[in-house]
């Protein structure tokens, strides 16, 4: 059974009875799990003696406060989900307990996150390297499990916990899709039906083997307004929206693109 607990003062008594001879993975989320989530889940409970799976909107990472608004809540059956994957703990915090500072302090990266998913959304990624240093340092897990659907992200909290010394070792999973293709999220389920049946060809414009620009003006004329699609350091990253809903993607480039 998934014990479910709400406060840092709770948790850290429960990690002090933890053996340390035994490993605890830790899966960071903000609830509204799906097969993605569930695939760190697995593998966090097949790598280590516990697993903790954390739950919180973090509302520091939006700049815009209708996309806050719109983030879908569903600890109910997301709980369900953890307890059917039988992981151990479920740690889900409210805003005081994250942010007793009320975010006067903040963690912030002044060279990869001004690039790509910084540069449209200011302040983003302090609300979320904050957040994961808090979350990691509440939680103390041995592994922690990142998605590469969020690369950027991934290589940011590696490389502050790289910085800081922090005794965790950032691990990074596969992006799991759906099966026409699209990236699984849980901004997915925002998606118009109309909307939904289009996304699949960010994907699949992505894994081409057309350049950048050919696959921004591709995507334009398909009716997504393109944020960015920027090849870095092997890797093509992609940020659109359709509607109001936006959407994200990186592939690992082929040779012979450029």
């Amino acid at each position: 059974m998934t014990r479910i607990i709400r406060t840092v003062e709770e948790w850290q008594i429960l990690r002090s009875e933890l053996k340390y001879s035994d490993t605890l993975g830790f899966v960071p989320t903000m609830g509204a799990l799906h097969a993605g989530h569930a695939s760190l889940i697995k593998r966090s409970i097949s790598e280590n003696g516990y697993t903790v799976v954390s739950i919180f909107v973090n509302p520091t990472q939006f700049n815009n406060p209708d996309d806050l608004k719109r983030y879908p809540r569903t600890e109910s059956e997301d709980l369900n989900q953890l307890e059917k994957l039988q992981v151990d703990y479920a740690f889900i915090p409210d805003y005081q307990s994250i942010y007793p500072d009320d975010f006067y302090y903040k963690v912030t990266e002044n060279n990869l996150s001004l690039t790509m998913e910084g540069t449209g959304r200011p302040g983003h990624f302090d609300g979320v390297l904050t957040v994961v240093m808090k979350l990691l340092n509440i939680i103390r897990p041995t592994r922690s499990y990142f998605g590469e659907k969020d690369y950027q992200q991934y290589m940011l909290v590696k490389k502050m916990s790289e910085a800081f010394f922090m005794n965790v070792e950032v691990i990074p999973c596969p992006t799991v899709r759906d099966s026409d293709g699209l990236a699984l999220s849980s901004r997915n389920v925002l998606l118009s039906k109309e909307d939904r049946q289009r996304a699949p060809l960010f994907a699949q414009l992505l894994q081409s083997d057309k350049t950048a620009e050919q696959v921004k003006v591709e995507l334009q004329q398909s009716g997504f307004a393109v944020d960015y699609i920027t090849d870095f350091e092997g890797r093509r990253y992609g940020a659109v929206y359709l509607g109001k809903v936006r959407l994200i993607d990186n592939i690992e480039l082929k040779q012979n693109v450029s």
